[in-house]
Formats: C-alpha cells, structure tokens, sequence
C-alpha cells in the first residue's frame, strides 16, 4: 500500500511527543539531547517559555488576515531587523526556500528596472543550498536534487567557492548576481574565506551586480553574531533568513537594500500567508531574545567550549572522526565512516545530529545549551565512536 503520507523522507522510526529545553521524549519515553535542533531551527531549544507565551497570546487574538491589509507585527519585527542589520526594508515568507525565491526574483527586478532586463542569471556556488523548489535546486545546482525534475530552470550558474578566475570567467552581460552562504551546510559546513567574500562584494560594486548571501541556517545568532556577514564586514545587497527566526514556527524573511529592492512594487510579489500575525508574534520574540545583552556572547562562548571538547574527542578518536569544521554552533565532522551510520548510531546513544555533504555530520544545538549539556553530547559522541571501533577491532579479528 502506497503511504499516506508522500514517502519523500528516508525518516528514522522514532516519533517525539514533547521536548524541553535542548531534549526530546519520543513515545516510548526516551529522552534524546537534540544536537540537530531541527536543522538549526530550534535555536531556543523546545517548548521554550516566551516562545510558548507569544504564540498562545497571539493565538487568542488573531491569526490570519492575510496580507491585504496591514499587519501591525510585521510593522514592528521589520524595523527592528532594519534597526540591526544592513536592510532598508523586509518581505515576510513561510520558509527559507520562499525566501530565496523572493531574492531571485529581486534582483531580476532590479535589473529590469533599471533597463538591463537581459541580466537575470544568478551565480552561486559549488555545494550550495538554496531550498528545494525548482528555482531553489537549479541555484544549488546539485545533481542529486535536479534529477528527475525535467530541464533545470534557466538562469542558474555555479563555480567552484573560492576561485576568482572561474568565477570572472562565468559572468557575462546577462548576470544579474551572487548567491552565496557565508557559511555552507548542507554542503558540508564549509565557512567562506573572509577575503574572498570581500573580493565578490568588489567584484559586484565594479560589474554592477547585486550580492546575495543565504544566511537561512547560519543567520540569527548561530555563529555568534546576529548575522554571520558581521564577522567579515562585508553587507550583501539582499539576504534570505529563516530557521532560528522563528524558533521553531515556519517563518522566513528577504532583507534587502532599498536600491535592490526598488524594483518590487505593488503586485510584484506577494503571499498570502507570509508575515501573519501568529508568526509576527514568535518571530518578535525569538529575535527580541537573540539580541537581548548577554546572548550573543553566550552563543560564542559556549560554541568556543564545544569546539575544544570536540578537538579533544577526534584525538580520542581518530580513527572515527577526521576533521573539525564551523563557527560558533554551528559545528560539522567530517568522518572516517559513513555518516549515515553514524547519525543512527548516535541517535541509538541518545543523541540527535544531522548529516551534510563530504561526509560530515553536522552539530547544530540549541543556542541555549550549557556546558554541562555539551559535556553529555561529547559523551554520547563518544560513546558511537566507541561502537564503530569495536567494530573495526571485530572485523580485524575476523580477517586474522
């Protein structure tokens, strides 16, 4: 029989029925520490109090009104993004891959309006992750996404990171712009060199192209910073935000400049539910909470902290873990066995992780999280490492 619900996940068989802080219970009352967090949703862990607060506040209020009238939430979260970032002005989505297809659509518009129609592709990168619609795959460019989904829509380009040449080579009369993450994960937690991300903001000042950066999972907090740009000092033109936005409610957001922006005029773009006001609620708070003083530097501290119990636990196991990769919390390892096995073996232990690209899992925790919490995901890190070498030492017996 054919599932009720489309089989386009390979899930794991545990179901969770409620969480806690960075924990999970699943039904048949086991608790796991959530190191994945929802790929970098939850960033404030589960059930969070506030969160709790503003959502059932908001739900006894108003949810939908759609976006025919104004919304006073979306008033108030926007300007504070506008206050702390490099944005002039905010388009409220439903999820990261809205959010890009909102920056695709942006910089075409920019262009068109300023007479250049023919400059609609878009540059991205080897590894990239720009979501799952067909926009999205075709920017990813990743064969294993694309297959199957007839031609790949046009105007997608992709080079190798961190090669100027190839890069200078592609772009040509009809590119509109960049995209790029600061930080790649689903590829593999790769962080971008800060000078090559200063040489594509040169690049665009001087061809007249708009820079876009996708901070969908390493925005808001996750590297320590609001934003993960803040580190390198170089601002995009346009920028796609979701996951730790709305601490676990499915909210997404296109910041740009007013100049890259000013294409996108009253019937461009819209949706209907973007930017409700239930939403507005959790996303106010969750980014209230990010930049109250203190949180940030919890963020990069405890991430300094898991960093150095990590070196320390490939040392332990080297014949496991291979490579340290990340900023902040958001923290890969690149493994010596598959990490498909090794994320199931983890999660056997207790502990909940996420696997990338180049065989690398990814570590991406509450930005709540303590060191006694980092301490027990070391330990059960620790402990799957452990399986895997008794495996080996069995199989090496065997062979003898």
């Amino acid at each position: 029989m054919f599932p009720s619900v489309l089989p386009t996940y390979n899930r794991a068989d545990v179901a969770f029925v409620r969480g806690e802080g960075p924990y999970l219970y699943a039904e048949d009352g086991k608790r796991y520490l959530d190191f994945g967090a929802g790929i970098a949703v939850n960033a404030f862990g589960h059930a969070h109090p506030r969160l709790v607060a503003a959502l059932t506040v908001q739900a006894g209020k108003l949810w939908h009104t759609s976006n025919l009238y104004r919304v006073p939430g979306q008033e108030a979260l926007s300007k504070t993004l506008v206050e702390n970032t490099f944005a002039d002005t905010v388009f409220f989505t439903n999820s990261g891959a809205e959010a890009c297809e909102c920056a695709f659509k942006m910089a075409r518009r920019y262009h068109f309006v300023n007479g250049r129609p023919e400059r609609f592709r878009i540059i991205t990168f080897t590894g990239a992750f720009h979501g799952r619609t067909l926009a999205g795959i075709a920017a990813g460019g990743q064969e294993k996404y694309l297959e199957g989904f007839g031609p790949k829509v046009e105007g997608f380009d992709q080079v190798p990171p961190n090669d100027l040449k190839a890069l200078e080579a592609v772009i040509g009369p009809e590119t509109a712009a960049l995209m790029i993450e600061p930080i790649q994960g689903e590829g593999g937690l790769h962080p971008m060199p800060p000078e090559f991300l200063r040489a594509l903001r040169k690049l665009c000042d001087d061809r007249g192209l708009l820079l876009i950066f996708d901070e969908i999972q390493c925005g808001v907090g996750r590297t320590g910073k609001f934003f993960a740009y803040e580190w390198i000092g170089v601002r995009p033109d346009i920028m796609c935000v979701a996951k730790g936005i709305g601490g676990g409610f499915p909210l997404g957001a296109c910041l740009a400049t007013a100049e890259a922006a000013k294409g996108m005029t009253a019937g461009t773009h819209g949706s209907t539910y973007g930017g409700n006001p239930l939403g507005m609620a959790v996303g106010s708070e969750a980014i209230a909470m990010v930049l109250e003083p203190g949180f940030l530097e919890h963020v990069q501290k405890i991430g300094g902290f898991l960093r150095q119990q990590l070196a320390g636990l490939i040392a332990e196991h080297p014949t496991v873990f291979e490579e340290l990769r990340g900023q902040g919390l958001m923290l890969g390892l690149k493994l010596r066995v598959p990490n498909t096995e090794f994320v199931a073996t983890a999660r056997q232990h207790g502990l909940l992780i996420v696997g990338a690209g180049e065989n690398v899992v990814r570590l991406l925790p509450p930005l709540i999280v303590d060191e006694d919490q980092v301490r027990e995901g070391i330990r059960l890190l620790s402990g799957a490492a452990r399986d895997f070498e008794a495996k080996a030492a069995q199989s090496a017996t065997v062979a003898a």
